[in-house]
């Protein structure tokens, strides 16, 4: 047995920002963006769309912190009246808009929730409107949220944190400077093969991440040298929405996990964290599953241990090391910090051969 859904209500295409007002259906809302002049302008041009927001949030920062998230929502909650939140943005921005929904001016819910688990959230309707591609933060019903002072990173998930609508207008990704494009492309990818090797795969998730890696390889090298090209930037867009509505009903798994403490200890774009350590744990993965094993094999067109050497080559000509070292890491190290992934939540998704050393690991710990 298998079931996949997903209640997102999507709108994709060049121009689809145009949409807006109809979804709104004349509601009150707040807007989350970032504060820089480029997003100053698309706050602007959605502004005179729909008329002026009730409040304009703009102080998101990259991989949003829980002190931070904690004060703009004592900002929002200056809002009074708003039905709905628009969030124009990329991963964050999208990630923090669901935080603000669900606290709803009362941070104090969202914390108890993070922290304890069982408190009972009533998030506000949200929009989504994605400007990078990679994130799938548009069709998910979960937020990232990090602790920087703890050096830890929560999960705040509700059904009701699926967007209500999310327009995916590939011409706002026209902007994305190049390592924010290829950060987010990444992203897509490690999304995309995380669907496969998963324990909640199924066919419609395994479908729809196999196309989106087959887009990824494809296009990511081209739209790197070519930011400008309208038509990457679709193709982009539409491999990051197959991603994310695979990984809707899988979650990530081991390379996710891997990459959380990288990111809190060195500030390593989410992207790149995610993507280094992709062709080890394609390896780990050979074996695991037939189907999952099928699908990289029609990905990469070729047998599995010579499609982990392609992945190696593709990020490598991108620029994005697959060593520990470039992360802070030596082999001992990196060793240890796979053995506590695979302790984690997403960790656990994996469906894989175990690496020898984490065996070794888990023998000793039952022996002990």
């Amino acid at each position: 047995m298998w079931r996949y859904a997903n209640p997102v209500d999507v709108t994709f295409g060049a121009g689809c920002l145009a949409h807006l007002p109809e979804r709104l259906a004349g509601r009150r809302y707040a807007l989350v963006t970032y504060d820089d002049e480029r997003f100053g302008c698309l706050a602007d041009r959605l502004e005179a769309l729909c008329g002026p927001a009730l409040s304009r949030l703009t102080d998101i920062q990259p991989n949003p912190d829980i002190a931070a998230l904690a004060r703009a929502d004592t900002r929002f909650a200056s809002a009074r009246g708003a039905e709905v939140i628009v969030a124009l943005g990329g991963g964050s921005v999208i990630d923090a808009a669901k935080v603000l929904a669900a606290a709803r001016g009362d941070f104090t819910r969202v914390r108890r929730h993070l922290l304890e688990g069982g408190e009972a959230l009533e998030p506000l309707p949200l929009i989504a409107i994605p400007t990078t591609a990679g994130t799938g933060s548009e069709v998910t019903c979960w937020a990232t949220v990090w602790d920087r002072q703890a050096e830890k990173k929560y999960s705040l998930t509700h059904a009701r944190l699926y967007p209500e609508h999310a327009l995916v207008d590939p011409a706002l990704t026209l902007g994305a400077p190049r390592e924010v494009t290829l950060a987010a492309g990444l992203d897509a990818l490690s999304h995309a093969l995380e669907s496969l090797w998963n324990v909640n795969a199924n066919p419609v998730s395994t479908t729809l991440g196999l196309r989106a890696a087959r887009r990824v390889l494809e296009v990511l090298p081209k739209l790197v040298g070519a930011l400008d090209d309208a038509a990457l930037r679709e193709a982009m867009a539409e491999a990051s929405l197959f991603a994310g509505l695979a990984f809707s009903n899988t979650k990530t798994a081991l390379a996710h996990s891997i990459s959380y403490p990288i990111t809190l200890r060195t500030g390593t774009a989410h992207g790149i964290a995610c993507a280094f350590s992709l062709p080890r744990v394609m390896r780990w993965a050979r074996g695991g599953d037939p189907e999952c094993d099928r699908a990289l094999a029609a990905i990469f067109d070729c047998d599995l241990e010579a499609a982990a050497e392609r992945l190696e080559r593709f990020l490598e000509d991108l620029g994005v090391s697959t060593a520990p070292a470039a992360y802070g890491l030596d082999e001992a190290g990196f060793q240890a910090l796979v053995i506590e992934a695979l302790s984690g939540d997403r960790g656990r998704n994996f469906r894989g051969r175990v690496p020898d050393f984490a065996r070794e690991e888990q023998h000793a710990m039952r022996m002990s």
